[in-house]
């Protein structure tokens, strides 16, 4: 397996299907969404489930678990009061309460390193339950 990048304050490696969906995502807009995951004995961050372009906010909020955390990016799109089409991609680092400190510790750890590798996001959010993520939260920032 071709690896992309090693994030180098944690040891974890970013495999190059997680930048090369993050691409197709960006450009060519076959994604709605993407969730990455780290596999902690392998040290890679790798692609956990990827939405199609039908699919919606609400199945990006329902494929995060309520008990571990993952990384995802969500390619928004809107129309602005000047009624200008836009698109914004937003990077979601997702921190249940319930899932284990270690994980917290490990996602918050190489959540730098994968943003380096995800070239053009627009704006970040932290979450820990789905409140603080919600449609309302991405409407307002993406103003």
């Amino acid at each position: 397996m071709a690896m992309a990048f090693k994030m180098a304050t944690t040891g974890m490696w970013v495999t190059d299907e997680c930048k090369n969906s993050y691409m197709d995502m960006k450009w060519k807009k076959n994604h709605r969404y993407i969730v990455y995951k780290i596999d902690e004995k392998s040290r890679l961050v790798t692609v956990d489930k990827v939405g199609g372009p039908a699919e919606n906010y609400e199945d990006l909020a329902a494929a995060l678990p309520k008990d571990d955390c993952r990384y995802a990016v969500f390619d928004f799109d809107f129309v602005t009061v000047d009624n200008c089409r836009k698109s914004k991609i937003f990077f979601i680092a997702w921190s249940p309460t319930e899932s284990r400190i270690r994980a917290k510790i490990l996602y918050a750890t190489s959540k730098a390193g994968l943003r380096r590798v995800l070239d053009g996001i627009s704006y970040e959010l932290q979450a820990t339950d789905p409140t603080e993520m919600g449609m309302d939260v991405i409407k307002d920032r993406a103003k």
